[in-house]
């Protein structure tokens, strides 16, 4: 025989009911919830490893889906330079081809010898390979005619920047003269070649430092010099990286 409930019963049956319902509701909200969020931070992390327009025609050169296969951005800068690939032998005191742990930060440098070219200081770091003289290198080198040339792959280490050689890419910048500033052409392609490289890795104007930033050393010197025009060429990259963004197909 059916219990015939009181009214008290009743009425908390019913808000049992309401209770259990409701709560069915909300988990089923918060379910919807987090499977847009991890859409979202799906295309997200994949929009940071893409190219994001950097090179506006050429390939990017990749060997997997993480920072540990990127070994370049590119072969043509916004400025229309071309990255010339001119990696240096495989050696102990220039290109050990030791693994970067991550990539946090890009180290601009400067050659110190004035009038010399990408080309001659490159031509340094592969000698090192048979002179065992120092340990030095750079990923990149800009010339004075704005030329670049990548010396190393961008998931090893360059002997450029002391104790941040496990995560940072260095740039070392030709210089006409003692005041060690760039000329026009070499601070275009500095420009453009520091604004690819922190789309690639998604890094911000604060990442983008100096030699003299890690261990004080007079270099590049005249950004140490006159610090009021290193914040500007920060900006600038910051600028010339929107303009990438906005302008590539």
């Amino acid at each position: 025989m059916k219990k015939i409930l009181t009214r008290e019963e009743w009425r908390r049956r019913k808000q049992r009911n309401r209770t259990i319902s409701f709560s069915i509701v909300i988990l089923l909200a918060l379910a919807i919830i987090m499977m847009a969020l991890l859409i979202a931070y799906s295309a997200v992390k994949h929009d940071s490893l893409s190219d994001n327009g950097v090179i506006r025609d050429l390939k990017d050169d990749l060997l997997g889906n993480n920072r540990e296969g990127i070994t370049a951005i590119g072969e043509r800068l916004s400025n229309s330079v071309e990255i010339q690939s001119d990696y240096l032998t495989p050696n102990e005191y220039s290109r050990p081809q030791t693994p970067l742990k991550d990539i946090n930060a890009i180290v601009v440098h400067y050659t110190a010898n004035p009038g010399t070219s990408a080309a001659n200081n490159r031509s340094y770091f592969e000698g090192l390979s048979e002179k065992h003289t120092t340990y030095a290198s750079s990923h990149y080198i800009i010339g004075l005619e704005g030329e670049v040339i990548q010396c190393i792959p961008l998931n090893e280490i360059s002997f450029a920047s002391n104790d941040r050689n496990e995560d940072t890419i260095s740039i070392e910048c030709c210089i006409e003269d003692e005041t060690g500033s760039f000329n026009e052409a070499t601070y275009a392609s500095l420009v453009s070649l520091t604004a690819a490289l922190c789309i690639k890795f998604n890094l911000g104007e604060e990442d983008i430092i100096r030699h003299y930033d890690i261990t004080g050393k007079l270099c590049p010197l005249y950004y140490v010099n006159h610090e009021d025009e290193w914040y500007q060429f920060r900006k600038e990259v910051m600028e010339e990286a929107e303009n990438i963004k906005r302008t590539s197909p």
